[in-house]
């Protein structure tokens, strides 16, 4: 059921008018004047294709067309780093203090009495549901790896990478402690990965033979054609500060394949000498860093009867400033490690504002949740509208920065094909069989 704003028309070919479209998510924004990193243009639309961009009014006045009285078209979203294999299990396993330490111990005691290959495939199906329905086209999601749950969630990760292949592309990293990379099953892992396309992932900890684990993954990575992407430095102890090793270890075996690196709290706690030289580092090996600051403000400094000193979210700023690719993302959904969220851009984008304080200026902000995080999982034109591209976009009733950020956006429209989705969000009740258990 389309939204109140705007009803596209009903044709093969028709125009998109008066749209505002962020300079940034344009494959080519040269011929266009900007205000505030926002550009008013004509989206000609033909057989589910962007055929034109065109400065706003120059629309052939003969084609269909819905004006969006200067409404903001953006890209579909990218969600690059998400936990859909433990999501929306908080009803029946929650965190009895919202620690990180009760976090670990329920999804642990979850997954040994729950994550049978049903369970998960009915909780990624609802996540998915939700993500699409939001406009998300590319998702992540690193998947708890330890044996045997490696084997039950990779096999229904991949039959549900398949079965929305048309609608979301999939994408999906194994998650690990480094404590195991020296075991047998290590080498059954990166087997498993490569048969099933995913990537390494893991959990990254001060230990006195790190820099050997770390050789052992890259190794192992570059002899498979696999990517890494790692939890990294997800606390506020300033004694752990494994990304600078991370860093080393990229540019000393040569790993000429993407790293990326989620949360690296740490770093915010480090004097101003030892967090430029980290950021210099990270810099120089080509490593993207992805921030997760919902979940990260929920779970950082949570002390008992004591209001938290600081947002728990990385040096975010100073790392684009040095060109490190750098994205925001949903991270965990309604389990143990967070409480709350749907898996919508929108909402990550608008408390990322918040949080890091991305506005004055917001011109380039948009690209957190469209290009750079698409670019950095290797499918760069999911991030921009393109001609010749998909018109696969996510149509907003808000005009400028202050009314996309200021409201949920729930009257969006979502193109895919140049067609309007059913938005409608799955109903909570359909877990409720889960929950029981």
């Amino acid at each position: 059921m389309m939204p109140d704003f705007m009803t596209l028309p009903e044709a093969p070919t028709f125009a998109l008018l008066r749209a505002t479209v962020p300079a940034v998510c344009l494959a080519d924004a040269s011929s266009f004047e900007a205000k505030e990193g926002l550009i008013s243009v004509d989206i000609v639309v033909a057989e589910g294709k962007i055929d034109a961009i065109l400065p706003a009014g120059t629309a052939p006045a003969a084609l269909p067309a819905a004006d969006l009285r200067d409404g903001m078209a953006w890209p579909t979203f990218t969600d690059m780093h998400t936990h859909i294999d433990k999501g929306h299990i908080w009803e029946r396993r929650r965190n009895p203090d919202g620690t990180f330490m009760g976090a670990l111990e329920n999804v642990m005691a979850d997954r040994q009495a729950n994550w049978s290959a049903d369970d998960v495939a009915a909780r990624m199906e609802f996540s998915l549901k939700s993500a699409y329905a939001h406009g998300t086209g590319l998702l992540r999601t690193h998947l708890d790896s330890l044996p045997p749950q490696h084997e039950i969630s990779f096999e229904v990760f991949s039959h549900m990478r398949e079965k929305w292949a048309d609608r979301l592309e999939l994408q999906a990293v194994a998650l690990f402690s480094i404590d195991m990379i020296f075991e047998p099953f290590f080498d059954d892992l990166t087997k498993l990965l490569k048969r099933h396309n995913g990537l390494i992932g893991g959990v990254t900890q001060m230990l006195p033979d790190l820099d050997a684990r770390l050789d052992r993954m890259f190794r192992a990575a570059a002899d498979n054609g696999l990517d890494i992407d790692l939890h990294v430095d997800e606390t506020e102890d300033r004694e752990v500060l494994t990304l600078g090793r991370i860093a080393e270890a990229t540019l000393r075996n040569g790993f000429e394949g993407s790293v990326t690196v989620g949360h690296c709290c740490s770093l915010a706690r480090q004097d101003a000498e030892t967090a430029k030289r980290t950021i210099d580092l990270v810099a120089r090996a080509g490593l993207s860093v992805v921030s997760l600051p919902m979940c990260n403000m929920y779970l950082q400094d949570r002390h008992e009867g004591r209001t938290p000193r600081w947002r728990g979210v990385t040096l975010f700023k100073e790392l684009a400033a040095a060109g490190v690719k750098t994205a925001v993302s949903s991270d965990n959904t309604r389990d143990p490690f967070y409480a709350y969220g749907d898996l919508d851009p929108v909402e990550v984008i608008r408390e990322a504002v918040r949080i890091l304080q991305l506005d004055h200026p917001l011109d380039e902000t948009a690209r957190i949740i469209t290009k750079t995080p698409a670019e950095i999982l290797g499918r760069a034109e999911r991030g921009v509208i393109a001609e010749g591209g998909p018109a696969d976009l996510v149509l907003f009733s808000a005009r400028r920065w202050s009314e996309f950020l200021s409201r949920p956006q729930a009257d969006r429209i979502v193109m895919r094909n140049g067609m309007g989705i059913d938005r409608s969000l799955p109903d909570y009740r359909e877990l409720d069989p889960l929950m029981d258990k």
